[in-house]
Formats: structure tokens, sequence, C-alpha cells
């Protein structure tokens, strides 16, 4: 006896890899931007059980210095190398030598 195959299993079947588009089924509209950010920020806790039998916990936490892209400015800089490029860019329009801003005395006639 056939066991009948559903016409959307096939068409997923058929389709070539590396195609970025979304599947009927797939429903994201309950869905909350940004709901995990803060307990990624803190890391997660792995268990690992050991050969021997023996546990441990281990902690990690993103790697310093790593940096969250918005989606709007990852179309224009889809890796760290451009994102780098563009940094270096602005930082030599910087001025050599950071200027000292005076401390304000309160008076105002100055």
């Amino acid at each position: 006896m056939k066991k009948e195959i559903s016409k959307s299993r096939t068409k997923s079947r058929r389709r070539k890899r590396g195609d970025d588009e979304m599947l009927p089924e797939y429903d994201f509209s309950g869905g909350v931007r940004g709901k995990y950010f803060r307990a990624y920020r803190k890391g997660s806790t792995v268990t690992v059980y050991k050969g021997d039998g023996t546990v441990e916990g281990r902690h990690f936490k993103p790697t310093e210095g790593v940096l969250v892209v918005d989606r709007d400015v990852r179309k224009y800089f889809p890796d760290a190398e451009s994102v780098n490029s563009a940094l270096r860019a602005l930082i030599a329009l910087f001025p050599q030598k950071p200027h000292k801003t005076k401390a304000k005395t309160g008076d105002a006639s100055k």
C-alpha cells in the first residue's frame, strides 16, 4: 500500500537549496521582536553529562566585543569586514586629538 504524500511536502522537496522564500506553513504573525535579547546578553548554562557519570554545568556568555547589527543596517553591511571598513572610514573623519571641554562655571554673563 502506497503512502500518499501531500502536495506541499512534494513542493518543498522540489525547492532548490538556498531559496530564501518563506514557506506558507510558517506563521510568525504572533512573534515578538527582541523577546530573548536580554536573556541572550546574560548568556546560557549548558549541562554536560560526561562518560564517567559526572555532570558539569558550563556557563557561556557572548564573546566580549560582539555587536548585534539591526536588520536594516545588515542590508548594507552583511559581514564584519564591511562594517569594520565603514567604521574605519568614519573614524578617519574624526579630529586627530579630541577637544577637551571647559568646565561650566554657571556664570551666564560669559
